[in-house]
């Protein structure tokens, strides 16, 4: 993964070009992995030249599922994937073992497959995109057993299900999880707090994704200010 903020923390927000993501990358002070989501794009060839573009001026570009993390679109970011090695993708955990093995079937490596699963309400649970509820302890040993690097917990809504979050990356970092990966409702206003929480927790990388509060509605782009916002928030860490 790219340079991490204090070795621990990166960022990801959403790139609508190159220059957009040359533009936000600089704003978050290089901390930042631009991202792309799959349901933007009408085919596979339309998003993997998206990617093309963005790698241009990145190293790594995230592919992700879109439509609030639908499980639908699973085959289509990977099919992006195979065909531009972005370098992060963003998958249920039911298909990310699948995802995997796939990429590296067709000699593909180097990609970082993530684990989406929700938050349950309860610190301690997680709920699987199926609907199960069980366990972090039991949902990361079989985490383990697979192979899986990453956890995406999707959404958290801000604050709401932060000591859920902090627990299950208490737990991966115990397991040897590489990483974790937060989303939905991070803006300015909570991402001190989320970053606090998890700061003497002992994990490789901690990467919140942030979008709805950054992008102009009329020109999709990720707008830089907002993202150095951000990070000006995270000053006297």
């Amino acid at each position: 993964m790219e340079n991490k903020l204090y070795d621990k923390f990166l960022f990801n927000f959403l790139a609508r070009d190159a220059r957009n993501a040359a533009d936000i990358m600089e704003a978050g002070n290089g901390y930042v992995v631009p991202g792309i989501v799959s349901d933007d794009f009408a085919s596979v060839d339309e998003a993997i030249t998206r990617v093309q573009e963005l790698k241009r001026v990145t190293d790594t570009v995230s592919i992700g599922l879109g439509g609030g993390g639908n499980i639908e679109n699973w085959k289509k970011v990977l099919e992006i994937s195979v065909g531009s090695e972005p370098g992060h993708l963003n998958q249920p955990f039911e298909k990310a073992t699948y995802s995997k093995g796939f990429l590296e079937g067709n000699n593909i490596d180097g990609q970082l497959v993530n684990a989406l699963v929700k938050p349950s309400g309860e610190v301690g649970k997680i709920q699987l995109i199926s609907g199960a509820v069980m366990p972090v302890e039991e949902f990361l040993e079989i985490a383990v057993a697979l192979g899986i690097e990453s956890i995406k917990m999707m959404p958290v809504k801000g604050r709401f299900h932060l000591e859920e979050l902090i627990y299950l990356t208490e737990k991966a970092a115990a397991e040897g999880i590489r990483g974790i990966e937060p989303a939905g409702g991070i803006d300015a206003s909570n991402i001190k707090q989320m970053i606090d929480s998890v700061k003497e927790i002992d994990i490789e990388f901690f990467m919140p994704h942030i979008f709805g509060s950054t992008i102009d509605k009329h020109t999709g782009l990720t707008i830089p200010s907002k993202v150095n916002e951000i990070l000006n928030a995270l000053e006297g860490y």
